[in-house]
């Protein structure tokens, strides 16, 4: 939990007023980020995303799986996000729970393009092994291990990172079978698809402090801010969603 004096506050507003934050940023430069993929083998894909103190972890499991009968020619994607009560205080109890829940949507919002689909990072007709019958379906987790603020940027970079390391085995149709039967598949142990993850969008939200914006900004910075707005940008620069970030206030009111 962030508990800052009244000379502190003023300290971090008044750095940021003059582009020089608390660890000598200017305020639009990110903290360093690292990045490891491949770190559960278990998983069809995984990837780790340091950002500063922040550290978070996404990981993709693949299960063959039937069309949902309104979309028969599209696979299933859906993405999870825990936060560790060990990551920080304001995630015990309903605290943490409501804010893996806002996370989940955002992020389901921003890379899959939400109900609609619009702007999807992921094209679903490519999980489709059968039309109507047979399709694979994906499981994104995201776990917040640690939290020093701009947890949905850091979740996102891991979700594109975790989808890039991705691979699904291959699968054969044995037979075709006619009518409601089910055909057979035999899924290969060394043939794997990888996923092409050059639509996937990714999040940079601005925190507004004062009358300033910055990036990547840490719990201290969040517990001042006045509100904040994320986007979803692909790699051509256009963007693809815009939200009014309710998680990083969120965070913050949690914090007071």
């Amino acid at each position: 939990m962030v508990g800052l004096s009244v000379g502190e506050k003023h300290f971090i507003q008044g750095g940021i007023s003059q582009d020089l934050r608390l660890d000598c940023r200017k305020r639009l430069t990110y903290r360093p980020i690292y990045v490891e993929t491949g770190i559960i083998p278990q998983a069809h894909g995984s990837a780790r995303v340091r950002l500063g103190a922040t550290d978070v972890i996404a990981s993709v499991k693949a299960e063959l799986g039937k069309p949902n009968a309104l979309q028969p020619d599209k696979g299933k994607i859906a993405i999870f996000v825990d936060c560790s009560p060990t990551a920080a205080p304001m995630f015990e109890g309903r605290g943490g729970e409501e804010l893996s829940t806002e996370l989940s949507v955002a992020l389901e919002r921003c890379i899959l393009g939400g109900k609609s689909g619009a702007g999807a990072g992921i094209d679903p007709t490519s999980l489709v092994v059968v039309e109507g019958k047979v399709c694979w379906d994906l499981y994104v987790d995201g776990l917040v291990i640690s939290s020093d603020g701009n947890l949905l940027d850091a979740l996102a970079a891991a979700i594109k990172a975790a989808l890039s390391n991705t691979g699904i085995p291959k699968v054969d149709v044995a037979a075709e079978m006619t009518g409601d039967e089910q055909p057979e598949v035999n899924i290969s142990d060394e043939e794997f698809l990888q996923f092409d993850t050059s639509g996937i969008p990714v999040i940079v939200t601005l925190t507004k402090v004062g009358k300033q914006y910055i990036v990547d900004a840490t719990s201290e910075e969040e517990s001042q801010m006045t509100s904040a707005v994320s986007v979803s940008v692909n790699r051509k620069g256009h963007l693809i969603n815009k939200l009014d970030s309710e998680i990083a206030a969120a965070e913050a009111s949690e914090e007071e």
